[in-house]
């Protein structure tokens, strides 16, 4: 018998903790979507209590899945237990992650508390929780840095409570797989009553070791791994989803268990949370870069064509890697493009929401011969942030860029229903499209990021470019898309702009990560 090992996906809760990677509640939402055709066992959807836009997008999660578990989480506090209970009440089937500080460092310097009040806290919470559902969660923030007797004492503590699955965190990215590995053998040996919970573990990447953490402790009787799409999370980020997924499945002479992963809509799901956080896929990223799948050596070549097992141990198919399947063009129907939106598990709400992605399709296609699945992502992206009361708007863009001349850009903006335009210099064409967006607005945000890449293949390929913003400590990423690149900029830089006038600013920070 295989067990199942269970994939809880936290991208849009601890992914979106990335400096930058806010996401809307449509693209949140759009993101559950595919998590669930991924068949992910849980989705930890956000952070209720954090603000009414992270309640609102947990709630809508929660509303649209039906075949994922949808997890809320919530500090050891009576209020955002209440909050997550309140979102998820729509839910087919709801999750409640309660957290508290269990290292030394963490209960003397942020929760200035005694271990015995730490230990009763805890049990509260998941008490409290039981209120609402049966299927608790509960994680000893930084347990890779407890005390050992201590984390057995409040585990059995809080599974004598009601918590059904315990997740171990080794929340700074400290532990070496060995040493990890070896903590959850001893904690499930020692724990009188650890047959009754699910253990779990979420290790973060500060080392590079989040991967090899994770695996280490399922070969010692982890059962959920807690993991992201891309590796997204905050500082180093994640352990990444695909590479847990895939190392299990290639090596099933190793592990005893398996996940219920649909591994072809790995690639797909991987550039989607990309396309819409704006952070890309390095080429050499494992199962989604570029490169994974690309032989350069002649020798590698050569034995590849013989046979493919002499340099791949997984076949790209497998993992969502694939010649492109229909591809669109200038002549496609309506119908063509809603089948295909509909295979990539995008459906329209409306008629009126197709007709308006059926012409910024067409538009699309007069300037671009062939239309990819990556195309159609970055288009309804784009739809998708298009609102009639956005402030500002693009009406035109003129740049002039030529040898030994200054390069200069004349820019028409709506604001606010009003149209203004502008000219500036700048020391590039996109550089001088920003100078001019910034004459007319004023924002006063400081660009931290610039950055393009191609979206397909081909010298027509459309730019996907993605700026990020600062302003008052908050940090914004918006994206554009385009064939011309300087045009995709300034709908980049503008989409962030409207995010930054439209972004609900949390009512306190986290104080506390698992």
């Amino acid at each position: 018998m295989t067990d199942k090992l269970i994939i809880f996906d936290t991208t849009l809760r601890d992914g979106e903790q990335s400096p930058g990677a806010s996401m809307t509640l449509e693209e949140k939402v759009r993101i559950a979507k595919n998590l669930e055709k991924l068949k992910v066992d849980v989705i930890e959807a956000g952070f209720p209590i954090a603000s009414v836009g992270d309640f609102e997008a947990v709630k809508a999660v929660a509303d649209t899945i039906k075949d994922s578990t949808v997890c809320g989480l919530a500090r050891a506090m009576n209020g955002d237990i209440d909050r997550v209970g309140e979102a998820l009440a729509g839910a087919n089937s709801a999750r409640i992650h309660t957290f508290i500080a269990t290292s030394p460092i963490h209960m003397q310097y942020k929760l200035a508390m005694e271990p015995d009040k730490v230990l009763e806290t805890a049990v509260k919470a998941v008490k409290r929780a039981a209120k609402f559902t049966d299927n608790i969660e509960f994680s000893p923030e930084d347990a890779g840095r407890s005390e050992f007797d201590f984390l057995c004492e409040i585990i059995e503590a809080v599974i004598n409570a009601g918590a059904t699955t315990i997740n171990i965190p080794d929340t700074v990215g400290y532990n070496l797989p060995s040493q990890f590995g070896s903590l959850i053998k001893r904690l499930i040996e020692n724990i009188p009553n650890s047959d009754k919970a699910i253990f779990s573990v979420h290790c973060h990447n500060d080392l590079g070791l989040a991967v090899g953490n994770s695996l280490s402790a399922v070969m010692n009787g982890a059962r959920q791994v807690e993991c992201t799409i891309n590796g997204l999370g905050e500082r180093a980020g994640n352990a990444s989803l695909e590479e847990i997924v895939m190392a299990v499945r290639t090596r099933q002479d190793a592990f005893t268990c398996d996940t219920r992963i649909d591994t072809t809509q790995i690639v797909p799901t991987s550039r989607l949370v990309s396309g819409i956080t704006g952070f890309p896929i390095q080429p050499n990223k494992a199962i989604v870069g570029a490169n994974a799948f690309a032989h350069e050596s002649g020798i590698h070549q050569d034995g590849v064509l013989k046979s493919r097992e002499t340099y791949e141990i997984m076949r790209a198919q497998d993992v969502g890697w694939d010649d492109n399947k229909m591809i669109l063009g200038k002549h496609s129907g309506r119908n063509a493009l809603r089948t295909r939106l509909l295979d990539l598990g995008i459906e329209l709400e409306s008629e009126e929401k197709l007709n308006e992605v059926f012409k910024q399709f067409k538009d699309l296609a007069d300037r671009k011969h062939d239309i990819f699945d990556e195309d159609l992502h970055a288009l309804i992206s784009e739809v998708a942030t298009l609102h009639d009361d956005e402030k500002i708007k693009l009406v035109s863009l003129k740049v002039c860029s030529e040898t030994g001349e200054t390069p200069k850009a004349i820019v028409v903006l709506s604001v606010d229903g009003e149209e203004h335009s502008t000219v500036s210099e700048g020391s590039g064409p996109v550089d001088a499209a920003f100078k001019a967006i910034e004459n007319l607005v004023q924002s006063r945000a400081e660009l931290k990021l610039y950055s393009v890449n191609n979206i397909t293949k081909g010298t027509d390929s459309q730019g996907d470019v993605t700026v990020r913003l600062s302003l008052d400590g908050r940090i914004i990423s918006g994206q554009g898309a385009d064939t011309d690149i300087v045009i995709a900029s300034a709908k980049a830089y503008i989409n962030t702009l409207n995010k930054m006038s439209q972004n609900i600013q949390k009512e306190h920070p986290q104080l506390g990560d698992v």
